[in-house]
């Protein structure tokens, strides 16, 4: 499947969905009671790969005095944030920018928080974190959930799937050390819940399934993706005691 196509069809299928991968407001609130941020004072904030704003809002309306960027690649997903942004209130809060999470605009030094829920495996863990340090202020923190493996060793086959998808997932204690050595402090770590990836996440996304089929009817590509986003949920399934997003919160040296 071509690069493009896939896109295209992964926008269409999650476009409606509340998330665009595991999470859940809960585990962004404990992230950000991590961060340690004084909320009475203004915040420069960016949260990357938004997709329809999640996070975002949770961020606007926890975050009373605080100027956000939300980027992400595909404006489908940015149109949808504004509106959700104007229903809850917090339109005035919020800027949508277009854009590659490895190619931004932003200054040195711009952002008293960066953000960033179930995006950075797209360009890497450690590129990602090295990439958006010099936009955090000295003493910023940075919040981005990754996957990890909960325990070494995992059973072979979750683990040659995982190594042939995204060959930098590792356990915490070595996230940590990344973090570490590109010039982080920890400030917390947590794991998400199997609700984060299943009642928020996969089964959602089962439910709006025949929807995308009907209206891609015949497409070769659709019932590709669907079989793979099917395998991914039934191993999540068998294997979620191994693995699951950790939410890392640091702060910059």
């Amino acid at each position: 499947m071509n690069e493009e196509l896939l896109f295209s069809l992964m926008v269409d299928l999650h476009l409606d969905g509340e998330r665009q991968g595991p999470g859940d407001e809960k585990e962004t609130l404990r992230a950000l009671a991590h961060s340690q941020l004084d909320t009475s004072s203004p915040l420069k904030v960016a949260d990357i790969g938004c997709g329809t704003g999640a996070s975002t809002i949770v961020l606007a309306k926890n975050l009373p005095h605080a100027e956000i960027t939300a980027v992400d690649l595909f404006p489908e997903f940015l149109t949808v944030l504004k509106q959700k942004a104007e229903q809850e209130g917090v339109s005035a809060k919020i800027k949508a920018m277009e854009g590659s999470m490895d190619a931004l605009p932003f200054a040195d030094n711009s952002f008293d928080l960066i953000w960033s829920e179930g995006a950075i495996y797209n360009i890497g863990f450690k590129k990602g974190i090295e990439l958006w340090k010099p936009f955090l202020k000295t003493g910023g923190v940075l919040a981005v959930s990754e996957i990890t493996w909960l325990h070494p060793d995992p059973p072979e086959e979750i683990r040659s799937h995982w190594e042939a998808e995204y060959p930098e997932i590792a356990t915490a204690s070595e996230k940590i050390k990344v973090l570490e050595d590109a010039g982080y402090d920890l400030l917390g770590y947590s794991v998400l819940p199997p609700s984060s990836w299943l009642e928020n996440y996969y089964i959602p996304t089962e439910s709006r399934t025949p929807s995308f089929i009907a209206r891609h009817e015949g497409v070769q590509e659709v019932e590709d993706l669907i079989a793979m986003e099917r395998q991914e949920a039934k191993l999540y399934k068998q294997y979620k005691k191994w693995f699951s997003y950790g939410f890392y919160v640091v702060v910059k040296r």
